[in-house]
C-alpha cells in the first residue's frame, strides 16, 4: 500500500447525509476522493476541495479506505462488488467502510468476499440526521473486528462525536435497524395522537406544549410534530427511506424468527404514503394521510 493511497479517504454517495459527512472529512484535513452518480453533488464537493473520480473502482484505486454511503442494499452490493466497483480497484490491506443502512446479512456476505481478497470491511451506519451529518456530530454504530475498527477510528471521528462498537461484522447494522424501527413506529404514533386530538377539537400547538412536558414526549415527537405544525416536509430522510428501513427490519426479523407486529403495520402506513405521492417528502408527511381521512389539518399545507 503506497503512502499516497494510505493518506486518502474515498467517499461514494455524497447525498443529503453523505455530502455533509464528506465535507467534515475535508475539514478534518483528510484528502477525499469522491464519486456520486449525481454530477451536481460531485461539483459541490469539488468546490469544497474533494478530488472527484469517475466511478467506485477509480475511487478505490486512489484511496486505501473507501466509504460507501448509498441508499439501498442493491446499490451497496453493486458499488462494492459489482463490475467497476470498489473491489475491482482495492488492494490487499484496504478497508471498505459501509456506512449505508442496509441488510446486515448482505454485509456479512460482502465481508466474506472481500476478506478472501485480503480487503477489510466494517459496517458503520450513522444516526443523527442531516443537521448532525453537517455538524460532524453523528453517532456511528459499528460492526467489525477490533483491529479494523481501530484503523478506521480517525476517519469515523471526523464525522461522528459518538462511536459505538457493537461487535462483529453486521452488528452495527443490526443495532441501527433496532433504533430506526423505534423512530419510524413513533412517527406514526405521533401522527395518530395529534390528529386524534385535533379531531376532538384540541389546539395542535397546545397539544405539542403539553406532550413536550409529559410522558408522551420523545426525540421523535420533537422532530416530527414541528413539521406537522409548520407544513415543512422537505426531506431529512425521504418516505422511500422510511419504508426501506421498515422493510429491512421486518425482513431481518423474519430471518431470525422474531415476530414484528408494529414494524409491519407501520411499514404499510409508509407504503400508503408512497402510493399517495409523498415518496420524496420527509417521513413525517405520513400525517397527511390521517388528515385526509379525518378532515382535520394540523398546519398549513401546500
Amino acid at each position: 500500500m503506497s503512502a499516497e493511497r494510505k493518506d486518502k479517504v474515498g467517499f461514494i454517495g455524497m447525498g443529503v447525509m453523505g455530502g455533509g459527512m464528506a465535507a467534515n472529512l475535508l475539514k478534518a484535513g483528510f484528502t477525499v476522493v469522491g464519486y456520486d452518480i449525481n454530477p451536481a453533488r460531485n461539483e459541490l464537493l469539488a468546490g469544497k476541495g474533494a478530488v472527484i473520480a469517475n466511478g467506485p473502482e477509480a475511487v478505490a484505486r486512489a484511496a486505501a479506505k473507501v466509504i460507501c454511503m448509498v441508499e439501498t442494499t442493491a446499490q451497496a452490493e453493486d458499488v462494492i462488488l459489482g463490475k467497476g466497483g470498489i473491489a475491482d480497484g482495492a488492494e490487499k490491506g484496504d478497508i471498505v467502510l459501509c456506512m449505508s443502512t442496509i441488510d446486515p446479512l448482505a454485509v456479512k456476505r460482502m465481508h466474506g468476499v472481500l476478506a478472501a481478497r485480503g480487503i477489510g470491511m466494517i459496517d458503520a451506519p450513522v444516526s443523527g440526521g442531516v443537521p448532525r451529518a453537517n455538524s460532524g456530530e453523528l453517532s456511528a454504530i459499528v460492526g467489525g473486528d477490533a483491529a479494523t475498527v481501530e484503523a478506521c477510528r480517525p476517519v469515523l471521528k471526523a464525522m461522528a462525536s459518538n462511536i459505538f462498537h457493537m461487535g462483529g461484522i453486521g452488528q452495527g447494522l443490526a443495532m441501527k435497524l433496532c433504533n430506526n424501527m423505534l423512530g419510524h413506529i413513533a412517527t406514526i404514533a405521533a401522527a395518530e395522537a395529534m390528529v386524534l386530538g385535533a379531531k376532538a377539537g384540541l389546539d395542535p400547538k397546545m397539544m405539542f406544549d403539553v406532550i413536550s412536558a409529559s410522558t408522551g414526549n420523545s426525540v421523535t415527537f420533537q422532530s416530527r410534530v414541528p413539521r406537522y405544525l409548520s407544513g415543512d416536509f422537505s426531506p431529512g430522510g425521504t418516505m422511500e427511506i422510511s419504508y426501506k428501513d421498515q422493510d429491512l427490519v421486518t425482513t431481518f426479523a423474519k430471518a431470525l424468527g422474531v415476530p414484528m407486529f408494529l414494524a409491519n403495520v407501520t411499514q404499510q402506513v409508509y407504503q400508503m404514503a408512497r402510493a399517495a405521492g409523498f415518496n420524496k417528502e420527509d417521513g413525517a408527511a405520513t400525517v397527511k394521510l390521517y388528515e385526509r381521512m379525518t378532515g382535520v389539518q394540523l398546519g398549513p399545507r401546500k
